[in-house]
Parts: structure tokens; sequence; C-alpha cells
């Protein structure tokens, strides 16, 4: 399984994410190319697509939305979000854990 690249920040832990916009469901959707895949339905229009991945991020890893701040890639698919206050051992373990409980 390909390992998501999680880079130390001073702030938290830096996450890199794959995003695919217009999928037919909400939810983390794996490991792309060092990022996490992230579904979300909305449109990458008006950053209605940003805001539903911090949305579906914060649940899915069971995160508050403050703690994630879009770093770069606002009109990318490739994005890097800062996760405010959690290390990287902390973040890789709930992502192993959202991970493995898919199907």
């Amino acid at each position: 399984m390909d390992d998501v690249a999680l880079e130390a920040h001073e702030q938290g832990t830096v996450l890199p994410v794959q995003a695919q916009p217009r999928a037919k469901k909400n939810g983390i959707a794996g490991c792309h190319d060092g990022a996490l895949k992230v579904q979300v339905t909305q449109a990458p229009e008006k950053g209605k697509a940003n805001d539903a991945l911090v949305k579906v991020i914060a649940k899915e890893l069971g995160l508050r939305k403050s703690q994630l701040q879009l770093l770069s890639g606002a009109t990318s698919t490739r994005k890097k979000f800062l996760v405010a206050g959690v290390s990287a051992a902390a973040l890789r373990n709930q992502i192993e854990t959202v991970l493995k409980s898919r199907p």
C-alpha cells in the first residue's frame, strides 16, 4: 500500500491530499502517489470543493475543522493541509485506522 508522505511542521503536520471533486460520494478513498485520496461530491468552483474536503477530512480522521488549514493547491487537485496540534505519528495512526476499516 502506498504511504501518505506526512511532513512535520512547527504547528502540527502537513497532510498531502489528492482531491477528487465531483465524486459519487464523500470520503477517504485510500492513498495515491504519497497523498491521501479524498473524494467529495462538490464541484471545484468558488472554493466549494475545498470546503467540502475540510469537512470530509475532519469527520473521517476525528479532527475539528478549525485544525485544518489549506497551505497550498487551492485550485489544484494536489493540496497540502496543515493539521494543527497533531503529530505526524498520531495522524499516521489515524489514517491507517480509517484505511483499514475500508472494505
